[in-house]
């Protein structure tokens, strides 16, 4: 008999009424307004909730008594995605930046990053309040928001949303940990929940996946209440609820298209896919604001200097602020960027070939060409790991042996990050020893090393060379190495071959669309390969997950390093709370995977963003990609437009 989800456990208040979006313009201005003035304009709203409603539903009747004419022009977002796209709009399918993007307008997860707190902050989301935790750390009571559905689609009975159970959450995480998927993001919640792990190895035995089998550690409670139990107090956890993977989804929408979920996304997030072709694959993505998304308004909190850029001014407001957003993919950054000049896109970043048209290389300022007409400059430091990668499995380049890392610290000292930073970032990215960028715990103060690879040392390349069993690169095969395409890939591949022919080491570049690169990593068939990593959340205990063993390809580490000391450690460091014994601790890791050197790096960018005056409330992060619901643009702005 079929069951609609939720339908057995009891309800925990009344629901509220399923909602349809109304949305108003008004938003106060003053300059200097403040949390706390926000915070009370944010119960005026409240109050004046009824009126507004009743105003917006005479507004409609008289527009429709107007006729087509009449009605206010959508509100279009258009930007830029550096990349052929995301491979899957499926979050727990997805892996990279550019699904994260993606997905984080279509789902929900249960919290959120605060948008404009630095540093950052967590927020409810789907939640009605942050989770209750335990002394102890181990037992954590969640409650979720009452009137949030899910949007209208033809799984549902009727085409209409339901609204969002307990159960739903635990049907979307038990679908990391289904073969079908690869577990590629079964990392997230790996050795955290009890019972967790065994349901896991006892579904992997079973003829059929079955979704409906207890986890000791996940107690319903009622449609909206449930518990986890951890293994241990895991520091992290709270950040990887943020996580776009460990999105809500229904079951009925898996059920209905299957692998066509990859396309047909099916959320509670603001924006929607209003049909499959919204999706041009490799081209294009179009997003439509979401009719039944629930009431959620803008910050009422920013930091200072927030002040100077307006982002405060629209607190209250109601989200999402605009109607379609417009994705379009560029692989190669020269078009993208002259769509920017033509005002066809309301951002960009500002790609390597273009640094020195739009930044004075002194000063490093906006130039006044730039300035003149409106447009403003923000400088974002990335948490970034940025690297050239070895695959530990690999026959050649793989390995534990002194000969086989004699090998790849050969290459190492081979490679000159402070010339491919200079000509491929203006010398403005920051070039650093380990896996660890700065800002994070484990970073090294002046971000240099006695114990790294760092070259140019061609002489100790050499020597290296020779240990491994080449010397001056005799008998030493051709090695591939992977990268994506790109509109400076070519030459920054050619740069990568010379500096390594200083020493006789040929490489083969294979220059592939990004979701080549991955599959080719994920299935560990590239020996080399040229990766760029993101912390998902601000604690380097992230960047080491990227060596743990059991996380291997295609899970997130990529090299496929195995050492048991270091999983001995990283499991340890996962519950220490944050202090000098666990930063003595990353450094130790940090140590141990640069003698093993399963990769040549690294490098953090500063990404410059240039944004035009119609586009509002944008302040860039790379950290989360939820903040497209914040942005508004405002078309009076534009060049050409009536006023």
């Amino acid at each position: 008999m079929a069951m609609r989800v939720g339908q057995n456990l009891t309800r925990c208040g009344d629901a509220a009424d399923r909602p349809q979006q109304e949305f108003a313009d008004e938003t106060f201005e003053e300059s200097d307004m403040n949390a706390q003035s926000a915070r009370l304009r944010n119960l005026a709203l409240v109050s004046l909730a009824a009126l507004s409603a009743a105003a917006m539903t005479l507004h409609a009747g008289v527009a429709s008594d107007a006729g087509e004419g009449s009605r206010a022009a959508e509100k279009v977002l258009r930007i830029p995605m550096t990349t052929d796209g995301p491979k899957s709009l499926d979050p727990v399918r997805g892996s990279t930046t550019y699904e994260n993007r993606c997905c984080s307008q279509i789902y929900d997860t249960l919290v959120q990053y605060k948008y404009l707190k630095r540093p950052y902050e967590l927020e409810p989301s789907l939640l009605e309040e942050m989770p209750a935790i335990s002394a102890d750390g181990l037992v954590w009571h969640f409650k979720l928001k009452q009137g949030v559905y899910f949007q209208d689609d033809p799984c549902f009975p009727d085409g209409k949303g339901r609204e969002v159970v307990a159960s739903d959450v635990f049907y979307s995480w038990k679908r990391v940990a289904d073969p079908k998927y690869q577990f590629k993001s079964f990392w997230l919640l790996e050795d955290t929940i009890v019972g967790f792990d065994e349901f896991k190895l006892a579904q992997e035995k079973a003829a059929t996946f079955d979704y409906s089998a207890p986890v000791e550690g996940m107690r319903l409670i009622n449609d909206c209440e449930f518990e986890l139990t951890l293994k241990r107090p895991v520091q992290q956890f709270m950040w990887r609820l943020a996580q776009f993977q460990l999105s809500i989804v229904p079951r009925e929408a898996i059920e209905k298209y299957g692998d066509r979920f990859n396309r047909h996304p099916v959320g509670t997030g603001p924006f929607i896919l209003r049909s499959e072709d919204d999706w041009k694959i490799g081209t294009s993505l179009t997003l439509h604001r979401n009719p039944t998304y629930r009431e959620e308004f803008y910050p009422d909190e920013w930091m200072p200097e927030d002040e100077a850029f307006g982002f405060h001014k629209p607190a209250g407001t109601r989200l999402p602020i605009v109607d379609r957003i417009e994705v379009t993919f560029f692989v190669e950054s020269q078009p993208m960027w002259l769509k920017f000049e033509a005002g066809e896109l309301d951002y960009t970043t500002v790609p390597e070939t273009a640094y020195e048209s739009a930044f004075a290389r002194r000063s490093r300022n906006l130039r006044p060409a730039y300035a003149n007409r409106g447009i403003t400059a923000h400088k974002l430091p990335l948490l970034d790991f940025i690297f050239r990668g070895f695959n530990m499995e690999d026959p050649l380049l793989g390995g534990y042996t002194e000969e086989k890392k004699a090998l790849r610290k050969a290459i190492c000292l081979a490679l000159d990050w402070e010339e491919m930073n200079e000509a491929y970032y203006n010398g403005t990215a920051l070039v650093y020893d380990g896996m660890i960028p700065p800002g994070l715990d484990g970073y090294p103060a002046d971000g240099r090393l006695p114990n790294a690879w760092r070259g140019p040392d061609l002489e100790r390349a050499r020597e290296y060379l020779a240990r491994a069993g080449y010397p001056d690169g005799e008998g030493l095969p051709t090695i591939d190495y992977y990268t994506s395409n790109g509109a400076t890939s070519e030459r920054m591949a050619a740069l990568t071959a010379r500096q390594l022919a200083k020493v006789n080491i040929k490489i083969n570049p294979r220059l592939v669309d990004f979701s080549t690169l991955i599959e080719a990593v994920d299935n560990k068939k590239a020996p080399f390969f040229s990766f760029a990593w993101g912390s998902d959340y601000p604690d380097a205990e992230n960047n080491l997950a990227l060596f743990y063993g059991p996380n291997e390809a295609p899970k997130p580490n990529h090299f496929n390093y195995k050492n048991a000391e270091f999983d001995a450690l990283y499991e340890k460091i996962r519950t220490m709370p944050p202090g000098p014994e666990r930063t003595a601790i990353y450094e130790k890791m940090r140590d141990m995977v640069l003698e093993d050197c399963p990769y040549a790096g690294s490098m953090a960018r500063i990404r410059h963003y240039l944004v035009h005056p119609w586009l509002l409330n944008y302040k860039p992060s790379e950290t989360f990609f939820t903040w497209m619901k914040y942005l508004d643009v405002d078309d009076s702005k534009r060049p050409g437009a009536s006023r």
